[in-house]
């Protein structure tokens, strides 16, 4: 007799610990699958002192193979779910798709960014909710000060290192008391030579910091808050980003360059699909973690609505401290569901909450005791440590020599401003040039435009500009082609003399079939993956996938252009360098692959085009606008 299957959607608080429950429980009784995009659970709590630079991204990813041997992993995420045909269908981080059997399916595929419909945000904004943002931020964040200590006008500076964050939760209130550290120590090195200061800005419609806390606690860290120079406004938030700054709801102007986004999360839209009730976005379950008409279906963490015991007629909320016991309850009743064990109801006991405001302060209530300070600060440190998962050890030692050593303030440029779009229903994954998009995870209403468009274009299906504060590098995804190439001028050998045009960072290709412009270029749609304008979502017209591989679209939209030596079409270009702004051209090598009739291959290249030869960016980026390709070249 076969052994059941026992699939488990999503690596987070809930789902890793469902994951390591059950391993434990069946002792090689069942087969258990872990869907997850990465390799990697993320303890969350500590991310923003990644982006202060305290902790190393490896000190908060805790690996999914290492961790949990009797787990299969499959790296992929899902888009679709077939409850009759018992069946989960997911895409690969290549494009692959696949499809995985189930006879219990454990659903805990938490939370995305929460948008409103303001205008500018999407395209101005970054989030906060994996590791590439906390990455990037922390880049933005160094380039920033630097570019301002050097500058010689007011304006400019004041612009440059004044951060803005929108949200005083747990993770706004975290990022702007860390982000506030890290930027003093970067300016007590290195002064301004206008003599000014960065500036951090926290704001939130509510009326006190962190509301959901104990008012003492709230008290506690708006006092550390506004001694640290941090410029809260509560009852306050943002009416519109712009180009150059935020404008506010009470009518004044701030000249930023930096938008953090922290104002919530929202439970991830693949439960959407599945036409079962839900509760604000949430899948309604019950006690068990069971949901009603569906022995084989459980749900827990940010996607599932659980009654809270203690309080009748209350669903328990979105945080990492349910969604971890979650987890340990849900794999017992998916044990019992299989003969192992007995079923229990989730009930849970409030051991109060933590929050680390960087160097010796903290606001803490641990078992209903409010403390603050330094014995807070010990308290809060030595809960991460029990609570994580796995390395401990370098997790003390990083903050043992944060604590004697200054911080490495400096930029790795990993992570573009492009890669992490606050729309994206994926934040625990960068975007790279080529990848595909989750055509089975829409964003939302809150994420799209009145036209059906995605919130991170503008109208005209041209690509956002989502760098804050300053437009994206020429070059990359949603910029200009980069004119710097050492023809000066982008290829026109191309069938017409036109420019070539679907290169990585160029313009979309417009000599396709129908005249429609090719929307399978980095940041932009796969072709094909859209029905009237809006992203499908699986489960949805008949089949859990709106259309085929997002990256094969390409090739039903129209010829590509052969890649430079390989003579083999139907390949994305390569980018040059790890994302740089300067794309090289493809030479050819020999006939020419676009529409049109091909050219006769000679020993010269064509007009305009530079020789073949190593697939290398060519230098920073220059721009026309008087402004520095900041960041991205």
């Amino acid at each position: 007799m076969s052994r059941p299957r026992i699939v488990i959607v999503g690596a987070g608080f809930a789902g890793y610990r469902t994951a390591r429950t059950l391993s434990r429980l069946t002792r090689h009784q069942a087969d258990i699958t872990l869907l997850n995009p990465t390799d990697y659970f993320l303890y969350l709590p500590l991310l923003p002192q990644v982006a202060a630079g305290i902790l190393e991204p490896r000190r908060v990813s805790v690996s999914l193979s290492g961790t949990l041997p009797h787990v299969r992993l499959v790296l992929g995420e899902a888009d679709g779910v077939d409850l009759d045909g018992h069946t989960v269908h997911y895409t690969g981080p290549e494009g692959e798709e696949g499809t995985l059997p189930f006879d219990r399916l454990v659903l805990a595929a938490g939370s995305v960014n929460k948008l409103l419909p303001i205008p500018g945000v999407a395209e101005h904004a970054h989030g906060f909710r994996g590791l590439p943002e906390a990455l990037y931020l922390r880049d933005h964040v160094t380039r920033q000060v630097e570019l301002a200590a050097a500058a010689d006008d007011r304006a400019e500076c004041a612009a440059r290192c004044t951060f803005v964050v929108v949200g005083a939760g747990y993770t706004g209130t975290e990022v702007a008391a860390h982000g506030a550290m890290y930027t003093d120590a970067q300016v007590r090195k290195h002064p301004m030579r206008t003599g000014m200061r960065p500036r951090w800005m926290l704001l939130d419609v509510a009326p006190r910091v962190m509301p959901e806390m104990d008012e003492r606690l709230s008290r506690t860290a708006e006092r550390v808050l506004r001694q640290r120079g941090v410029d809260v406004r509560m009852g306050t938030s943002v009416k519109e980003a712009t180009h150059d700054g935020v404008v506010l709801t009470d009518g004044s102007t701030v000249d930023t360059r930096t938008l953090v986004w922290c104002v919530g999360v929202r439970p991830d839209p693949l439960v959407e699909s599945l036409g079962l009730p839900m509760e604000r976005g949430r899948l309604l379950v019950d006690p068990h973690l069971q949901v009603p008409g569906r022995p084989e279906l459980f749900a827990c963490g940010d996607v599932a609505a659980v009654p809270d015991l203690n309080q009748p007629g209350q669903y328990t909320p979105m945080t990492a401290q349910h969604a971890w016991r979650h987890g340990k309850v849900c794999a017992q009743n998916v044990a019992a569901s299989l003969g192992i064990g007995e079923r229990r109801a989730y009930r849970h006991r409030d051991m109060g909450f933590v929050v680390d405001l960087g160097g010796a302060k903290a606001a803490a209530n641990p078992l209903g005791l409010p403390m603050s300070g330094p014995a807070a600060g010990a308290v809060t440190r030595g809960y991460h440590l029990a609570a994580m998962p796995g390395n401990r050890v370098r997790v003390a030692a990083d903050w043992l020599l944060d604590a004697v050593l200054p911080r490495q303030a400096v930029q790795l440029g990993l992570v573009r401003s492009w890669s992490v779009p606050l729309e994206s229903s994926s934040p625990e994954v960068a975007r790279v040039p080529g990848s595909p998009k989750r055509p089975g995870k829409a964003t939302g209403p809150a994420g799209q435009r009145p036209d059906g468009e995605e919130a991170g274009t503008h109208p005209g299906g041209e690509p956002a500009r989502n760098h804050p504060g300053g437009e994206p590098a020429k070059g990359q995804p949603g910029g200009e082609p980069a004119k710097n190439e050492p023809s000066g001028e982008p290829a026109k050998g191309q069938p017409g003399g036109e420019p070539a045009k679907e290169q990585p960072g160029g313009e979309p290709a417009k000599n396709q079939p129908g005249g429609e412009p090719a929307k399978n270029q980095p940041g932009g749609e796969p072709a094909g993956s859209r029905s009237h304008g809006g992203r499908a979502k699986g489960g949805q017209s008949g089949s859990p996938r709106a259309s085929g591989k997002p990256r094969r679209a390409v090739e039903a939209a129209g010829p590509r252009p052969a890649r430079g030596g390989s003579g083999k079409p139907g390949k994305a270009p390569r980018a040059s360098g790890a994302g740089s702004a300067g794309k090289r051209p493809a030479a050819p090598s020999g006939p020419s692959r676009s529409a049109g009739p091909p050219t006769d291959p000679g020993p010269e290249p064509p007009a305009n085009q530079p020789p073949p030869g190593p697939d290398i960016a060519p230098g920073p980026v220059k721009r026309t606008d008087g402004r520095a390709a900041e960041g991205d070249s």
